[in-house]
Formats: C-alpha cells, sequence, structure tokens
C-alpha cells in the first residue's frame, strides 16, 4: 500500500526521542506530543510556500489537520502506515513500543491513586496496548496538540471548507482556529 507523500515525513523525532527511563506521566508525554507537534507545524508551514507555487489548491490548514490527524493515530494506535523500508518500519515499531510502556506507566499511576474512580476497570489492557486510555488521553489533550501543530500557521490562514468547526456550523479563521475554539472536525 502507498502512503501519503506527508507520512513519509511526518515529525515525530520527539515522540521516538523520548526517554522512558525517566519519569514519564500524562503530563510530560503531553509537553512531548506538543513538541512534536509545534515541529511538524513548522516544517509544514517552511514548504507551504514552495507547493503553494506549483499547486493553488495546497491549503495550509488542510495539511496541519492530516498531520494532526495523523499524530493522533499514531498515539491512539491505529496507525497504519508501518514504514517504507526496514529502517523506517523498525522505527515504527520502537515509537509504538515506546508508547505501549509510556500508557502502562500512565495505567499503572491511575490505578495505585487513591482517585481511582473505576479507572482500573476502564483501562484494564490484558493485551498492554491500552487503547481506550489512549482515546481518552487523545480526547483530553487534542485541543493543546492542535494549538501547537497551528502554531507557525499565519495569521490569516483559513480552512477552504466551509463549515468546518462547531459540528458543521461556523468555519475556522485566523491561523486556522475555530471561533469557538474546537479542533475542527472536517479533514
Amino acid at each position: 500500500a502507498c502512503a501519503p507523500f506527508r507520512r513519509l515525513l511526518l515529525c515525530v523525532r520527539n515522540l521516538e526521542n523520548i526517554n522512558i527511563n525517566k519519569k514519564i506521566n500524562k503530563d510530560t508525554l503531553l509537553a512531548d506530543v506538543c513538541l512534536a507537534a509545534l515541529h511538524e507545524g513548522a516544517a509544514i508551514r517552511g514548504d507551504h510556500d514552495k507547493y503553494k507555487l506549483t499547486n493553488s489548491s495546497s491549503q495550509l490548514c488542510t495539511m496541519l489537520a492530516r498531520s494532526f490527524a495523523d499524530i493522533g493515530d499514531i498515539i491512539r494506535g491505529k496507525d497504519l502506515y508501518l514504514g517504507y523500508d526496514d529502517e523506517e518500519k523498525k522505527r515504527r515499531k520502537q515509537l509504538e513500543n515506546k508508547l505501549k510502556k509510556i500508557f502502562k506507566n500512565i495505567y499503572e499511576e491511575l490505578t495505585t491513586t487513591n482517585a481511582k474512580n473505576g479507572a482500573e476497570a476502564r483501562y484494564q489492557d490484558r493485551t498492554g496496548n491500552y487503547f481506550q486510555l489512549r482515546e481518552d488521553w487523545w480526547a483530553l489533550n487534542r485541543q493543546d496538540i492542535w494549538k501547537a501543530i497551528r502554531c507557525c500557521a499565519p495569521t490569516d490562514a483559513k480552512y477552504f471548507i466551509k463549515n468546518t468547526c462547531s459540528e458543521g456550523k461556523s468555519s475556522a479563521e485566523q491561523k486556522c482556529r475555530c471561533i469557538s475554539g474546537d479542533v475542527p472536525t472536517y479533514f
């Protein structure tokens, strides 16, 4: 299967370089994912003008939104792109294993505190993937990650598709931002 060009160069170095020997928790993971998103957004912004020269329909907000969705797939353990060569496949596998360990640590942190509140039952995963925890973590933090990826977008960057925000009731304007602050959902 062929992957979109953006997947070949997705900037996830911050995620790949997470040191799992240090104390990693839900907050430090958020910082690392936001840094990865910031660098990805900066890389996209840097390349956007040259693509715009030959393809006027190349929209910065769309490019950012698709990379944002790719990062979400990686974090949630739903990434279908495994790499284009053996080295890339190895790096993707290492990243996935690292994320499994990180979410295992987060799970253990959640289930050993006095305020469990059903976390053990909700997030128990005998496979070691912690898919539900990963989904919930992404849902909780996606707005901050969206802010990070669009940080380098110019003020006048807008979505070309109308009604991308507020469940189809408004559009994204100014740095690909929904007026309500929501993450656009019409990719």
